[in-house]
């Protein structure tokens, strides 16, 4: 059996972050009818000159510095010529060489080994417009154009072909796009397009010094559809190997939701796209002063963050790794201690509160398929709600209850435990009252207690709970059921 080694590069487009489009004033806001965010610029329209977006510029330095790249001050644009139905130019508006930002890198967990992946360039283009293909009443085939999209700014990742499987490129794309979101130079959202795939997977004789012929999987926009694609490609070549055929140099797309793939075009020659500099931009000179101001802007990014709440915070490192897969997960969980410990600085109940967001808060969010931006409990009520259950005012029970309630009003836990008077029973004579009836109601369990059975006080604390439906405070309770049941102890 002749086994093959893989080796993957990607291609990643990811649309930056601004308010308007690379090189004109239209929206790049999301879901609007098609064709609304569109002008004479981004249609290309006869003597139009286009207008570079300085914000894009500073997104593409800030993600290179972030990912240590060098920074290529001298820069310009260039042409890029062809020909398709979704760019009204027929060319692209892009860096050729050199690059805004270059070697790169981001280091992977590969079965506990690091594992550097080399990025080759980041440079700043343009994206082009949307296809939407019909089928008419007369079974016809037409498309439709929507160019809202045409002209904004993407920030183009090209990387090495580092990659030996789809879960190395799996790893790699989820720690690229929580980077990147840190840095809030894009949404990285792959439902709305703003982070799409190109991959690269060549297969060779394991020892052979050449790659094998590379075939390119075009614009892939999920990580399910990236994993698979991958997957299937690599039998794919394996079986056209086997059969001592050769693999053609094409491009690929998905056709099926399996992720099967057909051929778009091969690429039996390089194409020519001949580049040329742009007419209408003039080449720019970063300053270091430049630079510097975007280098400061810079947050703490999340691996160091991850490494901050595990020995800040006491938590371990799942707790800590899934609080900070999100930056807007951090940030929520650091406002809702930052509350806490303004109002009481003895308190230590970091993990209590990494539990309850990361089980109740974010089960909630995902099933009603909202942001935790969007979290109809403030941090502010959350951390109200963390105090409650740790000073023992209310049970783990109520402080459900409570919390459901919470994410349907938007109330403060306060006013829902007054609204429904569900606070903790804490009078010791209620307490003690309630306790006496308990055993004499449950002489069994009392005997089991006498008899040194473990579970028995526990037992005899649940008949407490039951009998005031949970209202009683579990401390107290343990302190005078102690104290009773050693009476009867000779």
């Amino acid at each position: 059996m002749i086994h093959y080694e893989t080796k993957i590069g990607l291609e990643i487009h990811i649309q930056i972050n601004t308010k308007s489009k690379l090189f004109c004033n239209c929206s790049t806001q999301f879901g609007n009818i098609p064709n609304k965010n569109i002008c004479v610029i981004c249609t290309s329209q006869p003597g139009t000159i286009p207008m570079l977006n300085r914000k894009a510029v500073e997104a593409i330095v800030k993600t290179g510095l972030a990912l240590k790249c060098k920074i290529n001050k001298q820069s310009f644009f260039s042409r890029k010529q062809y020909f398709y139905p979704d760019s009204p130019k027929n060319y692209q508006i892009t860096q050729f060489n050199p690059p805004l930002c270059s070697d790169g890198i981001i280091k992977i967990n590969i079965n506990n080994k690091e594992k550097n992946i080399h990025i080759k360039r980041i440079h700043l283009e343009e994206d082009a417009g949307k296809l939407i293909h019909e089928i008419g009443s007369t079974k016809l085939h037409y498309s439709l154009l929507d160019l809202n999209r045409a002209g904004i700014g993407l920030m183009e990742f090209v990387t090495e072909p580092d990659f030996n499987s789809s879960e190395e490129v799996l790893i790699f794309l989820s720690k690229l796009k929580n980077i990147v979101e840190y840095l809030e130079t894009s949404e990285c959202n792959m439902e709305e397009g703003k982070m799409r795939c190109d991959v690269n997977i060549s297969i060779k004789k394991i020892g052979d010094k050449n790659l094998g012929q590379k075939v390119e999987i075009k614009n892939i926009n999920s990580m399910s559809n990236i994993k698979y694609s991958i997957i299937n490609e690599i039998k794919r070549q394996e079986v056209i190997l086997n059969a001592n055929k050769k693999v053609i140099q094409e491009t690929r797309g998905l056709k099926s939701k399996n992720c099967e793939t057909k051929s778009m075009r091969s690429k039996e020659n390089t194409l020519d796209y001949r580049y040329f500099v742009e007419p209408d931009l003039v080449p720019f000179n970063l300053k270091n002063k430049f630079i510097k101001k975007i280098s400061k802007q810079i947050p703490e990014l999340p691996m160091l963050r991850k490494k901050r709440f595990m020995s800040e915070y006491k938590l371990s490192e799942y707790d800590a790794n899934y609080l900070t897969s999100k930056k807007t997960i951090a940030d929520y969980y650091e406002e809702v201690l930052n509350f806490i410990y303004n109002t009481n600085k003895s308190v230590n109940i970091s993990k209590l509160t990494a539990n309850w967001i990361s089980t109740e808060l974010m089960s909630k969010l995902n099933l009603s398929n909202i942001s935790i931006l969007k979290s109809p409990i403030t941090s502010e009520n959350f951390a109200k709600l963390i105090l409650l259950i740790s000073n023992s005012t209310i049970s783990g029970k109520i402080a459900k209850i409570i919390f459901e309630e919470m994410y349907i009003s938007n109330k403060s836990p306060e006013t829902i435990i007054k609204e429904k008077n569900i606070e903790y029973i804490s009078d010791e004579s209620t307490l003690e009252k309630l306790c006496e009836n308990t055993i004499i109601e449950n002489k069994n369990i009392v005997k089991d207690f006498i008899s040194g059975k473990k579970n028995a006080l526990t037992a005899i604390i649940g008949c407490v709970m039951k009998k005031s439906k949970g209202q009683a405070n579990p401390k107290i309770v343990n302190e005078i059921l102690i104290k009773k049941l050693k009476n009867y102890i000779t």
